[in-house]
């Protein structure tokens, strides 16, 4: 089952992960947030990280989480 984040308008969205291809040939994995749950789904946000909603578009984003 996918990680699903419903923000404060009542949208759902679903988290996925994607391996790219960086300019210098470096691999880097991506998170993103989409409406629909593909192939890419991933079933929890990874370990440091949070779901959180912007508040000027109510969009979902993942961020570092603060460690104190």
């Amino acid at each position: 089952m996918a990680y699903q984040f419903t923000n404060s308008r009542g949208a759902t969205y679903f988290l996925h992960s994607k391996d790219v291809t960086l300019k210098g040939g470096r691999i880097q994995k991506i998170f993103y947030f989409a409406k629909v749950a593909g192939p890419n789904a991933i079933d929890a946000v990874p370990a440091g990280y949070i779901a959180e909603e912007t508040k000027k578009t109510g969009m979902p984003i993942l961020k570092k989480a603060v460690v104190v």
